[in-house]
């Protein structure tokens, strides 16, 4: 498989759009009928195509193996979370540096243009938010101001320019991280990501389980987890700890981060 997990680069300014004023409630779309959103209180982040590319964010990428990479996990991934009457997911890995922040991006990407629903991203690394870097995009606030100061959640969100993709980044960095996860106004905001719209996916990047304890103490208020390990990088016995971490969450999968490309481009 190509290799998908880059460090984010250098953040340039880019051109912030703010769409018109006032809010859209979405309706209830049938099974099959393609979501189109009309973005109201969000801001639009036009990122440059060689950066997409650069940080391996799958809209920037030419090379179809690792669109169709995406493709099989989003499509496993829905599948699973489909038939349990999941929506909302946990992205982490056992340590930092394995790839969990691409992997989160791209499978949102990925479920975003499956037209059946709308996604949107929550940077909930709050110790070492990156999410709007991989974009380019210096957010002026996050979700930290939400908690701290209740900045409102429009002054933050933004699209990609994606279709059906709402991204809330974390914002500066936040200790004691994991005592703000576990108190009311969080746990509040977790249901009203989940419940506000039909058809939508929440997609959690959270940090490295061995490192905080911010994955277990937000666990009641998502349905599911996926874990990333890198190829080459995640020892066993870190693995083993992760899992055994993970034993009370649901674990849709694993991915197998950096893997060799074996026979085919695709695997």
């Amino acid at each position: 498989m190509e290799r998908i997990a880059k460090v984010a680069e250098s953040n340039p300014a880019l051109g912030i759009v703010r769409e018109a004023e006032g809010t859209t409630q979405l309706p209830s779309p049938r099974l099959g009928q393609e979501i189109s959103v009309n973005y109201t209180q969000t801001r639009t982040v036009q990122t440059p195509r060689q950066m997409l590319e650069r940080n391996r964010i799958v809209a920037g990428v030419s090379d179809p193996a690792v669109a169709g990479a995406y493709k099989m996990l989003r499509t496993q991934v829905l599948q699973r979370m489909k038939a349990n009457g999941w929506s909302s997911l946990a992205v982490a890995s056992a340590s930092s540096g394995e790839g969990k922040s691409v992997t989160a991006i791209n499978l949102a990407i990925s479920i975003a243009k499956e037209v059946n629903h709308t996604v949107l991203l929550v940077d909930l690394d709050l110790r070492r938010p990156v999410i709007a870097n991989y974009f380019g995009y210096e957010a002026p606030f996050g979700l930290r101001d939400y908690l701290l100061d209740d900045v409102p959640l429009t002054e933050m969100l933004f699209t990609p320019g994606i279709n059906r993709l709402v991204i809330l980044p974390g914002g500066k960095a936040l200790a004691d991280s994991s005592e703000f996860l576990t108190a009311p106004k969080m746990t509040r905001l977790a249901h009203e990501l989940k419940d506000r719209y039909a058809r939508r996916i929440v997609i959690y990047d959270m940090p490295p389980l061995l490192l905080a304890d911010d994955m277990l103490a937000f666990s009641p208020n998502f349905d599911a987890a996926l874990l990333v390990v890198q190829e080459g990088k995640t020892r066993k016995d870190q693995l083993q700890q992760a899992m055994e971490m993970l034993s009370g969450i649901n674990v849709v999968g694993t991915v197998l981060n950096q893997a060799d490309e074996g026979s085919t481009p695709y695997y």
